[in-house]
C-alpha cells in the first residue's frame, strides 16, 4: 500500500475535507486512509459528486410517467417517443471552468453532455445551452470582462458543437448584475436511440473484464470537482490547471466507436468519465451493480511522464469512457476502438468482494469498499432561513417610481440586452448540421427538430427567469418549469419530461439554503400539476464570487414530441392580414418583470399569479388547434408582456401589425401576467378558432398583421426602426473591445 499521511491538517485543506469526514474515512476503513484514497473520497464526497447539502431536498420530485424509460440516477434521461425510439436527454452546468477559462470551460461542457448521452446508446443529434452573463454594456473593466467571457463562451461552444457535427439549435442568454462574479454555462443535448437498446452504467458479472477506452491520460483537470465544489476569490484566477482541456475530434471519434461497439452484444455497461474521471466512473459502476473490481492502474494509457495512481484516479481529461464487457470479447472491442484510431485496454475485472482494489505495478496502492463511498457520502440538513430582503421587496410596485410614457419604455426594452436578437452568438453555432433542424435559434420560443426515424418532431426550449427567482424562489422556479413548457407546446408539442440544472449560491449561507429549498418545491409543484416529470439532471452550487452569490437560477429544458412533423407551429408572424388574438387573462402584474428592472431599475414586488388549469387550457388550446390546421403563429407572453412579444414577433418576420388591447393602466401592455399567449389566426379560420375555446378562457381580439411598423396601443415605431433595435443592438455592443 502506499505511504501513509503526513501533515493531515493540510492534507484535508487540501482536499476540502473536514475532521469528522476524515473520523469518517477511518471509520469505514478501519485503518488510516494514503493520500490516493483521501483523493477518491475528496472527489466521491464533493459538493459536486456527492450532492451533499442538496440530496435531502431533491427527494419527492416526480419522476415517473408511463413515457419515462429511464429517471435520474443514469448517465441521462430517456422518454419513448414512439414507434419503438426514444429520446435522451440532459442538462449540465460548467460554470466554474467557463469562468475561469471561458473557451475551454465552455467546451469541455459540451463534450462532457454529449458524452452522457451517447453512453446510453443514443447518437447526440441537438444542443441547446442556457447561459447567464454580467452586465456587458458599460465601458467599466467589469463589462469589458464579461464580454470576453461571451466571446469565449460562445466560440468555445460552437468550437466543440460544430466540429462534433451536432447542431446547437437554440437556448438563451440573459445578463444581470448578479453574475458579474459568476457567469453560468449550462449546456444540454438530446439524442435519439432505439428505445430496447439503452445502455446503462454497469459493472457486474464475476470476472467480466474492465476497460479503459478513449484518449490517453494527462493531468489536466486535476481536481475539477472539488474545485468546482468551492466559492470564487480573488485566488481563484490561479485555479487555471484544473480546468480539463477537450479535443471534439477525438470525441467524434469516441462517438462513433462506441455507437459501433454498441451494435455489439460485447457490452456488460458503460460510464463516461467525467468529474473525478476514473474514480467516480469506476464507483459508480460497481455501486449500481453492487460488485467489487480490481483496476491495474499501470496499465491505464497515459499521456504524460511520470504520472501516479493519484494522478491516474482523479484526472479529468477528456473523451474517456470505462467499458465493462463480457469476458472473452476484449480483443473484439480492441479492434474497434483501434479502427477510430483510439487507445483500448483492459485495466482490470469484476469482483464479489465489495471493494475497489487498485493496483500499482503489481502492489497494492489502495483499497476501499465501494458501497460506502457513495452510500455514506454526507448528507446534510443545512441550517435555512427565509431572506430578510423579501418582505421589503414584496412591497414595492411600479407606482413607486416616476412615471415614463409607453412610448419612451417601448424604445428603452427594445434595446434591452434580454430582448434582443443574440444572431452574433447563435450564427457561430452550426445549427442545420444533420439537416433535422426545423426551428433553430432566433426563431423564437422552442426548437424543433424532425425525427427522421418515425416522422415526428422533438420540440425543446430552456428557460428560467432569475428576476422572478429572486423575488420569490419557490413560484419563480415553478414559473421556470411553466414557460420551458408553454415554449413547448407553442410550437404544437405535447410537453413530456424536463431535465434540470440548478444554479444557486453558497449553501454554507442559511439564506441560500432557503432559495435552495423552496425552488426545488416549486418544481416538484409544477412538475406534478403539470405532468412533466424530472428525468434528471445537476446542481451546482458555491457560484458566489467574494460573498455575494448569484441570484437562484434553477434552468428547467423540457422536451415535447409533436406527432407530425410537417405540422411545426411557428413563433413569427406569417401573413399579412390575419387575424392576432391574445389568450389568458391580463392583469397588472409587474413584480420582477422587466419593465421594473429596465425603466424604474430595480428587482422588487409580487411576482405574477400562477394557474396551472389556465396553463394547461392553453397548452391544450394551441396543440388541438394546431393539429387541426388552425393556427399560423403561436408565441408566448413573457419577458416585457404583450408589447414586447409582438415586437419580437414583427421584427423577426419583417411583417408590422396594428393592435388595440383591454388594459386596466396603460403600462400594461408591458405586464407579465402568466399563461398568455399571442395567436395568429386566417380571417376564414377564425370561427372555428373561436369555437375552440374553453368557456372560462379569457381571450380577446386586439388586431391584424401588415403595415410598414407596429402599433400597441399607444405606441408605434417604425419597422425599419424596431428591426435596427432588435437585430444590431447585441453586435454593437458585444463588438465594442474588437
Amino acid at each position: 500500500m502506499s505511504q501513509q499521511l503526513e501533515n493531515i491538517e493540510e492534507q484535508l485543506a487540501n482536499h476540502k475535507l473536514s475532521q469528522d469526514d476524515y473520523i469518517h474515512i477511518k471509520e469505514i476503513l478501519k485503518r488510516e486512509p494514503n493520500i490516493v484514497e483521501l483523493g477518491i473520497f475528496s472527489a466521491m464526497w464533493s459538493e459536486h459528486c456527492s450532492y451533499k447539502s442538496s440530496k435531502v431536498h431533491l427527494k419527492g420530485f416526480p419522476t415517473k410517467a408511463p413515457w419515462v424509460i429511464q429517471g435520474p440516477g443514469e448517465n441521462a434521461g430517456v422518454i419513448d417517443i414512439g414507434d419503438g425510439y426514444a429520446a435522451v436527454f440532459k442538462m449540465e452546468s460548467h460554470n466554474h471552468p467557463s469562468f475561469i477559462e471561458p473557451y475551454q470551460g465552455a467546451a469541455t461542457g459540451v463534450g462532457g453532455i454529449m458524452r452522457d448521452v451517447f453512453t446510453m446508446g443514443a447518437r447526440p443529434v441537438a444542443s441547446l445551452n442556457a447561459l447567464r452573463f454580467g452586465n456587458i454594456t458599460n465601458n467599466d473593466d467589469i463589462s469589458k470582462h464579461q464580454r470576453y467571457l461571451v466571446r469565449g463562451v460562445t466560440e468555445g461552444i460552437g468550437g466543440y458543437g460544430n466540429c462534433m457535427g451536432v447542431p446547437t439549435i437554440g437556448g438563451e442568454v440573459s445578463f444581470d448584475e448578479c453574475y458579474n462574479g459568476n457567469i453560468l454555462v449550462n449546456a444540454f443535448n438530446l439524442g435519439i436511440a432505439k428505445s430496447d437498446e439503452i445502455f446503462l452504467g454497469l459493472a457486474e458479472g464475476l470476472g467480466n473484464p474492465v476497460m479503459y477506452v478513449g484518449a490517453k491520460t494527462g493531468r489536466d483537470g486535476l481536481g475539477g470537482a472539488v474545485m468546482s465544489s468551492d466559492s470564487f476569490t480573488e485566488e481563484s484566477k490561479s485555479l487555471r490547471p484544473t480546468v480539463q482541456v477537450g479535443d471534439p475530434f477525438t470525441e467524434k471519434l469516441l462517438l462513433e466507436a462506441c455507437l459501433e461497439l454498441f451494435k455489439s452484444d460485447y457490452v456488460v455497461g458503460i460510464q463516461d468519465m467525467g468529474a473525478a474521471g476514473l474514480t467516480s466512473s469506476a464507483f459508480e459502476m460497481a455501486g449500481r451493480s453492487g460488485s467489487g473490481m480490481i483496476m491495474h492502474l499501470d496499465k491505464v494509457p497515459a499521456r504524460e511522464e511520470g504520472m501516479l495512481p493519484y494522478d491516474f484516479m482523479l484526472s479529468e481529461s477528456q473523451e474517456r469512457m470505462l467499458v465493462c464487457v463480457k469476458k472473452g470479447c476484449e480483443q473484439a472491442v480492441i479492434n474497434i476502438f483501434e479502427k477510430w484510431n483510439l487507445d483500448a485496454a483492459v485495466i482490470g475485472e469484476v469482483t464479489d468482494s465489495g471493494n475497489m482494489e487498485l493496483f500499482w505495478h503489481g502492489e497494492k496502492c489502495a483499497e476501499v469498499p465501494v458501497n460506502p463511498v457513495s452510500e455514506e457520502a454526507p448528507e446534510l440538513n443545512r441550517p435555512m432561513s427565509k431572506p430578510s430582503y423579501l418582505a421589503e421587496l414584496a412591497s414595492v410596485t411600479i407606482n413607486d417610481f416616476k412615471k415614463v410614457s409607453n412610448q419612451t419604455a417601448f424604445e428603452r426594452l427594445t434595446k434591452s440586452m434580454e430582448v434582443v436578437d443574440k444572431s452574433w452568438i447563435y450564427t457561430q453555432y452550426d445549427s442545420m448540421v444533420q439537416t433535422n433542424t426545423i426551428k433553430k435559434g432566433g426563431m423564437l420560443d422552442a426548437s424543433v427538430i424532425r425525427v427522421k426515424e418515425n416522422g415526428k418532431a422533438l420540440s425543446m426550449s430552456a428557460d428560467c427567469n432569475v428576476r422572478y427567482c429572486y423575488i420569490d424562489p419557490r413560484n419563480g422556479a415553478a414559473a421556470a418549469v411553466i414557460e420551458a413548457g408553454r415554449n413547448v407546446a407553442m410550437s404544437g408539442a405535447k410537453p413530456l419530461a424536463v431535465t434540470d440544472c440548478l444554479n444557486y449560491g453558497n449553501p454554507e449561507n442559511p439564506e441560500v439554503m432557503w432559495q435552495f429549498s423552496e425552488g426545488c418545491l416549486g418544481i416538484k409543484e409544477a412538475c406534478a400539476k403539470l405532468a412533466t416529470p424530472v428525468i434528471g439532471g445537476n446542481v451546482s452550487l458555491y457560484n458566489e464570487t467574494n460573498g455575494v452569490s448569484v441570484f437562484p437560477t434553477p434552468s428547467i429544458a423540457t422536451v415535447g414530441v409533436n406527432d407530425d412533423q410537417n405540422n411545426v407551429l411557428m413563433s413569427s408572424f406569417q401573413s399579412a392580414g390575419n387575424a392576432l388574438y391574445l389568450v389568458g387573462e391580463s392583469k397588472s402584474e409587474f413584480g420582477g418583470s422587466l419593465y421594473m428592472k429596465e425603466i424604474c431599475d430595480t428587482v422588487a414586488g409580487v411576482m405574477p399569479t400562477i394557474d396551472y388549469k389556465a396553463e394547461l387550457a392553453l397548452w391544450d388550446l394551441v396543440i388541438e388547434g394546431n393539429k387541426k390546421n388552425l393556427l399560423e403563429s403561436a408565441k408566448d407572453v413573457s419577458s416585457g408582456g404583450v408589447a414586447i412579444a409582438l415586437a419580437k414577433m414583427s421584427a423577426t418576420s419583417g411583417l408590422g401589425c396594428d393592435v388595440e388591447m383591454s388594459v386596466a393602466d396603460e403600462r400594461d401592455i408591458f405586464a407579465e401576467s402568466m399563461s398568455r399567449a399571442i395567436i395568429e389566426v386566417k380571417l376564414e379560420n377564425c370561427t372555428l378558432f373561436e369555437a375552440l375555446l374553453d368557456e372560462s378562457m379569457a381571450v380577446e381580439k386586439i388586431g391584424t398583421i401588415g403595415g410598414k411598423s407596429i402599433k400597441v396601443n399607444d405606441v408605434e415605431m417604425s419597422l425599419q426602426q424596431l428591426q435596427d433595435n432588435y437585430f444590431n443592438t447585441f453586435k454593437r455592443v458585444i463588438e465594442r473591445d474588437i
